[in-house]
């Protein structure tokens, strides 16, 4: 019954569950983990979000961004194939980041974020 719950409420990260059972892991940095592909950026964008459906997605200048709840999964170009890079947007905002997108994809801010220009201080 619990496994039938998880499945059905998504226990886990189904998408970094799939990038690392399917692509080869390159490197790991605190919250940043790098995989490789031997598929162009097109393909491997293809298999992820035929796997895991993003919340958002954009691309900008040859690079894929696919946004979801917890995570920024950016698919780039390298030699023989793609590199493909997952963040931990909690771990980010956590400590003051904020993951870059491209024009035209904006997460938003994790504080929700004021509008106009004049900053967060009240007048007096």
């Amino acid at each position: 019954m619990i496994a039938m719950a998880c499945v059905l409420s998504s226990c886990g990260n189904a998408v970094k569950d799939f990038i690392a059972d399917n692509y080869s892991k390159s490197s790991q940095t605190g919250d940043v983990a790098v995989y490789s592909s031997k598929d162009p950026v097109g393909t491997t964008v293809s298999r992820i979000v035929d796997a895991e459906e993003p919340a958002a997605r954009s691309a900008d200048g040859g690079n894929e961004y696919l946004r979801y709840d917890d995570d920024i999964v950016t698919v780039s170009a390298a030699a023989g194939g793609s590199t493909i890079k997952v963040e931990d947007i909690n771990g980010t905002y956590r400590s003051g980041g904020y993951a870059y997108l491209g024009p035209g994809f904006n997460p938003g801010s994790p504080a929700g974020g004021g509008s106009g220009s004049g900053g967060s201080g009240s007048a007096k």
